[in-house]
């Protein structure tokens, strides 16, 4: 991790907007590095770590400063990131970066859709698109 997104994690984690959020590291390697990125939809296998901001509260009335905290992270955080995102991390509204999520194996998946799942049936989830 460099010094880069360690300054500005250190920034936002000072600023927590509810003592439910959180910043994220963790640490990946291993043996999901060794396997080969087109055995499993997973492509991001020779990433060093994986970044998450986990933006919780209680009551409507901190919605805006938490989605906003969590979104300037984002943001702020994003020039020192691969461009990569881990699928089960992403929100609903985040459909631009399905194949950020897929990467090299977005194209294969996409042809294993079109085979078994031609109507979209399955799309309640960070959907691949039968046609884009």
């Amino acid at each position: 991790i460099n010094d880069e997104t360690i300054a500005v994690a250190i920034r936002y984690a000072s600023q927590l907007p509810s003592p439910q959020c959180e910043i994220f590291f963790a640490a990946l390697g291993g043996e999901a590095g060794r396997m080969p990125v087109e055995a499993t939809a997973y492509c991001h296998r020779d990433a060093n770590y994986v970044l998450n901001v986990h933006a919780r509260w209680d009551t409507p009335a901190e919605d805006e400063k938490c989605v906003t905290w969590a979104r300037d992270f984002f943001r702020d955080s994003a020039a020192h990131a691969t461009g990569g995102v881990y699928i089960n991390f992403m929100t609903e509204e985040e459909t631009d970066r399905v194949k950020a999520a897929y990467g090299v194996s977005y194209e294969r998946l996409k042809k294993v859709k079109r085979t078994y799942d031609p109507h979209n049936l399955f799309r309640l989830n960070q959907n691949i698109a039968v046609e884009d």
